[in-house]
């Protein structure tokens, strides 16, 4: 049981982390350049433990007092990764998707900071995807479920982060292409599709 709810927080986790956004695209932006490259990680893996930590132990209370929201949570979070899976798509086939993280300034290591931290923090999304909807998936494990679906959305965030930061380098060739941003979010599209799928299985 443990097990399954540790892999299904890596999953989920991963799922909603590795998709294209203002985060990832600043970070990314920043890699490529070499500057402030583990700060920038820092305070993506941080937030993103916060968030998940507080998500899953709100969320799973509420559950718990509340087992009559359980079916609107899973439509709530069905149709957001739904969505989800549709604006990966837009993506895949807009080629100029990453350009978003090109108009973030660049300065001294309190500039990047405000930055990343304003990326991070500032987009209602991070709170859907960690607050809400990991929060109330993980809710649903039962027993020590909850605590090993939250250390396995935050390894996730920890090994995308990470990966993106330290990895970008090596991959500057491959996505200076569109193509591969296109396959990367097609792929994105049909992992939340499925996921949202799974919620009714």
């Amino acid at each position: 049981m443990e097990v399954t709810a540790f892999l299904k927080g890596v999953g989920l986790g991963g799922s909603l982390i590795v998709a294209i956004g203002s985060q990832n695209a600043y970070l990314l932006r920043q890699a490529l350049k070499r500057e402030f490259v583990l700060t920038c990680i820092a305070i993506c893996v941080i937030c993103d433990v916060v968030l998940i930590g507080a998500g899953v132990a709100g969320m799973g209370q509420l559950i718990t007092e509340a087992p009559a929201l359980l079916f609107w949570i899973k439509i709530a979070g069905a149709g957001f990764l739904f969505w989800y899976g549709l604006r990966a798509a837009r993506s895949a086939l807009n080629p100029g998707a990453m350009a978003a993280g090109d108009s973030a300034p660049v300065g001294d290591r309190r500039t990047v900071i405000a930055a990343m931290l304003a990326f991070s923090l500032l987009n209602p999304h991070v709170y859907l995807d960690t607050v809400v909807l990991l929060g109330s998936i993980g809710g649903q494990q039962a027993g020590n479920g909850r605590l090993y679906f939250a250390l396995g959305a935050m390894l996730a965030s920890l090994l995308w982060f990470s990966s993106l930061g330290f990895g970008a380098r090596y991959l500057t060739p491959v996505f200076a292409k569109p193509r591969a941003w296109q396959i990367l979010d097609g792929v994105i599209a049909l992992v939340m599709w499925c996921l949202a799928i799974s919620l009714f299985a």
